[in-house]
């Protein structure tokens, strides 16, 4: 019966372990990631609370600069960060090809990507794609939310050439008419669309995975006091946000050179901070997403998906250090 009530809530069972009282080894760095796409992690860096929470247990802070999905899952995996940011369904990916992480919070819920044409394109629709280059950065949700708009649209993958950029370079392939679109990333595809009139022709929120803060497995386990401290910073970076929109826009607008509109549009109109818990929600959203990996071949043939997404979310390690309205 635990068992079954356990699967259900999408716990991590692989994470119980990080649930004991355990005596920790002392840490002397903790490594995790800073990214545009993850405004809170912009402030948290900021103000350096972090730094302050763990200055007393003698753990320097260790900052590394996330430019998508794939780098963050990429430095996860080779061991250089403890925690690091990425979309849901590509951390469901990543896991599903091996990398050994757990995702106890959840950053924000965002509308980060779309499909964007230039302003002059005679595009209008996913449809009219067929036979055109796109620029998208595999591994990361604006590439799988790409694959699933031209599933939808009834397009394959062979109908279409994905041009493999990272997301800076793939808006400047846009804008320079190296593609005919791009599956955009905030604050990059806001810049775009304010700055140089680029349209947005596929928007779909339910295609927009969630903010997933993910932790190395073996760090979940031997550190769960410092990932509660984390979580516990997290939050209050969440709730200075949302008490603090503006300011926290300016902090997004410096880091990431753009515009102060352009990061009003981003956190005021694309991003909803209220919903930091992993539940049954993402659970059931991830696995309504996750047949694009094996219909894709983006995952071996056989892969018990459902497995890897209980596997990856852990409901219950950050409950009590959540408030929520």
């Amino acid at each position: 019966m635990q068992r079954r009530q356990l699967l259900a809530q999408g716990a991590s069972l692989l994470a119980l372990p990080a649930l004991a009282q355990t005596t920790e080894a002392p840490l002397k760095e903790l490594r995790l990631d800073h990214a545009h796409y993850s405004p809170t992690s912009l402030v948290l860096r900021r103000f350096g609370w972090l730094e302050e929470a763990l200055k007393p247990q003698g753990t320097s802070v260790k900052w590394v600069f996330s430019a998508g999905s794939n780098r963050a899952l990429e430095y996860l995996n080779a061991g250089s960060l403890d925690i690091g940011s990425s979309a849901g369904l590509a951390a469901v990916l990543s896991r599903a090809n091996g990398n050994p992480i757990v995702c106890p919070y959840l950053f924000s819920r965002p509308e980060w990507t779309a499909l964007v044409v230039r302003a002059d394109s005679p595009i209008r629709s996913v449809g009219e794609l067929k036979g055109r280059k796109i620029a998208a950065t595999k591994g990361t949700d604006p590439f799988l939310f790409l694959l699933r708009a031209l599933s939808v649209a009834g397009l394959r993958r062979s109908d279409v050439e994905i041009v493999a950029l990272q997301h800076a370079d793939g808006k400047t392939a846009l804008e320079q008419g190296q593609v005919d679109a791009w599956a955009g990333l905030d604050p990059l595809m806001a810049a775009s669309e304010l700055d140089h009139g680029s349209r947005l022709i596929y928007r779909n929120i339910d295609f927009n995975t969630y903010g997933f803060l993910n932790v190395r497995e073996a760090f979940l386990a031997q550190q769960p006091g410092t990932v509660r401290q984390v979580i516990t910073q997290y939050e209050r970076a969440r709730r200075w946000v949302l008490a603090n929109t503006t300011e926290a826009a300016r902090i997004l607008a410096d880091e990431a050179k753009v515009s102060l509109q352009v990061a009003l549009l981003q956190l005021k109109l694309r991003t909803d901070f209220s919903q930091p818990l992993p539940t049954q929600t993402q659970v059931s959203a991830l696995q309504a997403a996750a047949p694009i990996l094996l219909s894709e071949n983006l995952v071996r043939p056989g892969t018990p998906l459902p497995q890897v997404i209980r596997s990856l979310i852990d409901t219950r390690f950050a409950r009590d250090l959540i408030q929520t309205p």
